[in-house]
């Protein structure tokens, strides 16, 4: 089957709904029964690229104090310290070539290829303007800060950086990492990206409160940006303060953290820093405002090019098209070297039609290669999602990795009670536009409007630009296949089964995350009595009719039949199960709980709760109660759901 799919104009007010896609629907969007997991797409890819990538940098924060004089610029502040490092980069990265080497924090490697590469904006002020014919806008830290604490730290994400945990210790690491104190090598700037917000283009958004301070080399020469949110204005900023508060960051911090420890892409988090100052904020916009604690998470990832880093450019006409094409080859260059190299004796050339016209080489194209991986990436991210029952919330194109990351954790939400139609965000709620069954249309719609920035650029052809979309199909249901499978730990995908199991759950409102643990716990044994059927799955099942446990009964009899068929051994299915399904996921009211405590100084919470996430699925003694269904109180607004003010 040949999948087409029109690509939309590029910046419309307005958007068509997803049901004009002609692309078979990967999920009903607001009922359940069809969902994602009744595909009919083609199952098999013709083409797939590596996965490998060149990390991205990551540099610490470079931010003087609060107010700084006006005449000082970010360049003059990073010609400075620079001096202050202990030895000289040269020296770094000889010396890195030890695996085992640990640095401080005046010792990193920094580099600042996205600066040095890229058109900048002349001004240095954080006056929110139009900042035309630029990338970004070197913009120091400013954010207010009175004896800063940190709150949480990850241990792994040091590790990345070659960064020594026991620099966590230094009395000066919170004001380091709050931009109360500059750290040496820095080279601070914001972000310009646009992006379609619900649907609707929205113009220039851009970094309006996260600095990235540069990028680290570690000693795999993997490159990785440091980027700090919540540490003041920048001309992006808008109407708005640039800061961020405790509560929001806490998520962030922790989300970034669960995810990559269940196995799914991701940005991460280095540390949490409280700048002991309070923030006003409306968290439910009712004209109620309160203030809050504030706070900076340092962000960390191999880039945060979004797609609206390449489409705030091709917005604004022929004249800024160049840096489209400036920022894919930079973002080839250093992310997807392995496409920079594709040689021409490796034919790889697909058919998107019946005649000779519609073949797609991507050996010729350098920039179609780039978007078919981006598309394919893209697709395996959203596929993990639904694997784990994760809702991100706000899937504007603004918030879309081209390196196929989770970015910006904002009201995101796991599923307890399985429902298709969840969104945690309640700016969603009219339309549930990113609720959780409409995630994998969201991204196919995503990847459309980068696809139009790319052929506006004149760097693609509309027969590439399909090919992409189809391969972001084909890979989604690919992998997506292939994650249900393993859940139900079965060697093949079985639609029919799958589709009942997940109508159950719907109308059951069974928990999704406890219900896949527990179904590891079922033997494949056909003799089992009827009475028996249901005692493995006893703890998630509550509060279900006569009828109902018919139709449950009747569905793990299909179950035990493909178990039986499969021929693996119950301990050897167990194992390769639990491997698969987390007993342990970022449910909301477990953040509120840490949030709580925080809020009143304690930190201990976030810190334990950080640690369990490290180990989602390890059975972890004496952990229990953090797999617990949540309480009666994790359903009041500001728990369950969110909106975006943070």
């Amino acid at each position: 089957m040949k999948m087409k799919m029109k690509i939309f104009p590029l910046f419309p007010k307005s958007l068509p709904s997803l049901s004009s896609s002609p692309l078979i629907s990967l999920c009903l969007r607001h009922s359940y029964p069809k969902f994602i997991f009744n595909p009919t797409l083609p199952l098999k890819p013709r083409f797939s690229f590596a996965c490998h990538v060149s990390t991205g940098s990551s540099l610490p924060m470079d931010s003087p104090s609060a107010d700084p004089p006006s005449s000082l610029s970010v360049d003059s502040v990073a010609d400075g310290l620079k001096s202050q490092s202990l030895r000289e980069k040269d020296d770094n990265i000889v010396n890195s070539k030890n695996k085992n080497v640990k640095f401080s924090l005046e010792d990193l490697n920094w580099d600042h290829s996205f600066v040095r590469e890229l058109p900048g904006d002349p001004r240095t002020d954080s006056i929110p303007r139009q900042v035309l014919h630029a990338c970004y806008t070197k913009v120091l830290p400013s954010a207010e800060v009175e004896n800063p604490k940190l709150v949480a730290w990850s241990d792994s994400v040091a590790d990345l950086l070659d960064l020594d945990p026991k620099e966590f210790e230094r009395p000066d690491f919170p004001l380091k990492f709050s931009a109360a104190s500059p750290l040496a090598g820095a080279v601070p700037y914001a972000q310009c990206y646009g992006g379609h917000q619900f649907g609707t283009w929205a113009g220039q958004l851009g970094d309006g409160r996260a600095i990235t301070l540069g990028e680290i080399l570690n000693s795999k020469l993997e490159r990785w940006e440091l980027q700090l949110k919540g540490a003041g204005k920048t001309p992006y900023s808008r109407f708005a303060d640039g800061l961020a508060v405790l509560r929001s960051s806490i998520r962030e911090f922790l989300c970034s953290e669960a995810m990559h420890f269940l196995g799914i892409p991701t940005t991460r988090a280095l540390c949490l820093v409280t700048t002991g100052k309070f923030v006003t904020r409306d968290m439910f916009y009712d004209g109620n405002p309160k203030e809050e604690p504030g706070a900076i998470v340092c962000r960390v990832a191999q880039s945060f090019l979004r797609f609206g880093s390449f489409q705030i450019h091709a917005s604004r006409g022929e004249e800024d098209l160049s840096i489209v094409r400036a920022l894919a080859d930079y973002a080839i260059k250093y992310h997807f070297p392995h496409i920079q190299n594709i040689s021409k004796s490796e034919s790889l050339s697909f058919s998107t039609g019946d005649d000779d016209q519609s073949l797609v080489d991507l050996t010729s194209n350098k920039y179609a290669a780039w978007i078919v991986e981006i598309a394919e990436r893209t697709a395996s991210l959203v596929a993990r999602w639904q694997g784990v029952g994760f809702t991100h919330g706000v899937l504007n194109t603004d918030n879309m990795s081209i390196l196929g990351l989770t970015i910006d954790y904002g009201p995101f939400g796991f599923l307890d009670a399985f429902d298709p139609s969840y969104t945690p965000n309640t700016t969603d709620l009219p339309g549930r536009r990113y609720c959780f069954a409409n995630q994998p249309d969201i991204g196919l719609w995503n990847i459309a409007q980068f696809a139009s920035t790319l052929m506006a650029a004149h760097l693609i052809s509309d027969k590439e630009a399909n090919y992409a979309m189809e391969r972001y199909g084909t890979k989604f249901m690919d992998d997506y296949q292939a994650i249900m499978s393993q859940k139900l730990g079965l060697q093949k995908y079985n639609k029919q089964l799958v589709n009942k199991l997940l109508n159950n759950l719907s109308v059951d409102k069974v928990d999704y995350t406890n219900f896949f643990r527990s179904l590891s716990n079922i033997k494949a044994d056909p003799g089992i009595s009827e009475d028996d059927l249901l005692v493995p799955l006893k703890a998630v099942l509550l509060d279900i009719g006569k009828e109902r446990k018919e139709a449950w009964a009747s569905w793990v009899q299909s179950y035990i039949q493909e178990l039986v068929a499969s021929g693996i051994s119950d301990e050897e299915r167990k194992a390769a199960m639990d491997s698969v399904n987390p007993k342990y996921v970022l449910r909301n009211y477990l953040c509120q709980s840490a949030i709580d405590a925080a809020e009143l100084g304690d930190f201990g919470e976030v810190r334990r709760l950080l640690k369990v996430m490290e180990r989602p699925y390890d059975e972890q003694p004496g952990m229990e109660k953090y797999a617990r269904l949540p309480p009666a109180w994790a359903y009041r607004p500001g728990v369950c759901m969110l909106s975006c003010s943070s």
